[in-house]
């Protein structure tokens, strides 16, 4: 039997194939556990409202627990972020908010590989180097939040804290750096 310090050293693939194996929920657990802040933020996105996204969250590890073990998942950081935005966007439509409009979803679906690409450990170089000369075009503000949310994982309080900017400017700051991201990265393809 595995200790507490020794799962936690797995790799998200063997946890999963462990949990399919043994069904032990405590394989799931520090799986899912992995990765609460980007569920969370992923939810946020869409939401726009905390205690909605934090009950997403929830309904996510309980919808997760009983099915996990009959998908077949490559990568399981990619897998959870479709099932995280595909469950927001079904609770939107069942809620049927006005607010919420195509050009929010637009913004937010070509931003996803932005997002992929901050929060992905494992990027390729090329990727990596790209998006690092990217960063470097930002203005001073955008490179500094982004920085601080992604790679640092702060939230947006912290970064606010951290910073002394109103909060209502950190989510501008960062929703601003996100799109010069994805246009850049855009250029550097053609």
């Amino acid at each position: 039997m595995l200790v507490r310090k020794n799962i936690s050293a797995l790799t998200d693939e063997e946890l999963l194939q462990l949990f399919k194996t043994s069904g032990r929920n405590d394989y799931f657990g520090e799986l899912f556990n992995r990765y609460i802040p980007l569920i969370y933020g992923v939810c946020l996105k869409y939401m726009s409202d905390d205690f909605m996204a934090k009950d997403a969250v929830l309904q996510l590890f309980d919808q997760l627990l009983p099915k996990i073990a009959s998908y077949n998942i490559a990568v399981f950081r990619t897998w959870l972020y479709d099932v995280v935005r595909n469950h927001c966007l079904q609770l939107i439509r069942k809620q049927n908010q006005s607010v919420f409009s195509l050009e929010f979803v637009m913004e937010s679906i070509e931003s996803d590989e932005v997002l992929l690409l901050l929060t992905e450990k494992e990027n390729t170089c090329g990727q990596l180097e790209v998006l690092n000369q990217c960063m470097e075009q930002l203005p001073g503000m955008e490179r500094l939040t982004i920085r601080l949310f992604f790679m640092e994982e702060l939230s947006y309080a912290d970064i606010s804290q951290e910073t002394g900017i109103s909060l209502n400017q950190v989510k501008s700051y960062i929703q601003n750096g996100k799109r010069h991201l994805r246009l850049c990265l855009e250029k550097r393809r053609k």
